[in-house]
């Protein structure tokens, strides 16, 4: 469920226009911004809560905030990359994934607590690498599904798309291979025509995949996803590592479901998250989760700040945290939220009366 919590308006877009607009001052990550939230920007606990000042922040500008008070194997759970992103990055430098430096403390006193795996191995948790399976799985199944229930996409479609692309199938082969070596253009196309036989017990599913059918009836389409699921899922185990504890065992996948899992995710990527329609909508989001940040950090801007933010930011000691609480404000809003704001920044016949 904490996943996907720090994900900013617009998806990739909005995490690249944030990420742009920080690359000074620690950059923007969904990950990171995950952490974050969990363990700072949620307003819940205060460490040393005086009666007399709910600030999350100190007149000497001490951040006292701990977000929602988890357990540190909690946290340990989101810490998907155990890298510290840059404070400062050139202005061409490309995404990183990993956990803010502000948190770098808190990621210290996680490792302290939960422990260290043994050798060289990656500090990731058991509970970690089965959310990123199970998002992995999500993507590939439930995607496809939105996919076909919006028109992008229905199973014949996605074969004719591979059958018919030569450099298709060479950026999925790319795509794929990160995940899994050796694989080849023949277990790609393998990959995606298995969708015709997802389960003998399903004849349904085999009479009507070369339709538009499944992908206009919605149980079709639950069945369709249902079976994927299954399929995937039974591919996964766990399997503990010599001398480690559990919490630092290790998910490993079948091949075969592997290939199908990566091939389906990036070509869902492809053909829908790539399609013209949403690049339009990601296209303007970029723009708009830009000039909010650009004109909250402008030199009377914090001023459009709600009140309570206002406060937190009046403390704060330095331009990196302001910016950082700025950049928290504008990841934490909805689409919806965000193109709202932004039209009352730029649009001549806003309101005044409806509140922040």
């Amino acid at each position: 469920m904490a996943h996907d919590l720090g994900h900013p308006p617009f998806g990739h877009n909005g995490e690249h226009a944030l990420d742009d607009c920080m690359k000074k001052n620690g950059g923007f990550e969904g990950n990171a911004q995950t952490l974050r939230i969990l363990a700072k920007v949620e307003k819940k606990v205060l460490r040393e809560d005086p009666a007399e000042d709910r600030c999350g922040i100190t007149e000497q500008g001490i951040d006292r905030r701990l977000g929602l008070n988890l357990t540190y194997r909690s946290l340990a759970a989101v810490l998907k990359y155990d890298y510290a992103i840059p404070l400062k990055r050139v202005k061409a430098a490309p995404l990183d994934k990993g956990y803010y430096r502000s948190e770098g403390d808190l990621v210290a006193a996680i490792k302290d607590h939960v422990g260290l795996p043994a050798g060289k191995v990656k500090f990731k948790t058991i509970e970690c690498q089965i959310m990123d399976i199970a998002d992995d799985i999500a993507y590939s199944t439930y995607d496809l599904e939105d996919a076909m229930k919006g028109g992008f996409a229905h199973p014949l479609q996605l074969l004719t798309r591979i059958m018919g692309d030569k450099k298709l199938v060479e950026k999925l082969v790319e795509k794929v291979g990160k995940e899994v070596d050796g694989v080849t253009d023949i277990e790609v196309y393998a990959a995606v025509a298995s969708l015709w036989h997802l389960n003998e017990d399903s004849p349904v599913l085999e009479e009507y995949a070369a339709s538009k059918m499944i992908a206009s009836d919605a149980n079709m389409r639950c069945e369709f996803s249902s079976n994927l699921v299954s399929q995937f899922i039974g591919g996964v185990h766990v399997v503990p590592r010599n001398g480690q504890q559990l919490r630092f065992s290790e998910i490993q996948v079948d091949r075969d479901v592997r290939i199908k899992i990566e091939t389906l995710k990036h070509l869902n990527y492809l053909i829908t998250i790539m399609s013209p329609r949403l690049k339009m909508v990601e296209y303007r989001g970029y723009d708009v989760v830009r000039t909010l940040f650009e004109t909250l950090d402008s030199e009377e801007g914090h001023l459009l700040l709600p009140d309570d933010l206002q406060k937190l930011y009046g403390r704060l000691p330095d331009t990196d945290s302001k910016r950082r609480l700025i950049c928290d404000f504008v990841a934490g809003m909805t689409d919806r939220y965000a193109i709202e704001f932004y039209s009352r920044l730029t649009e001549s016949g806003s309101t005044i009366y409806k509140p922040l």
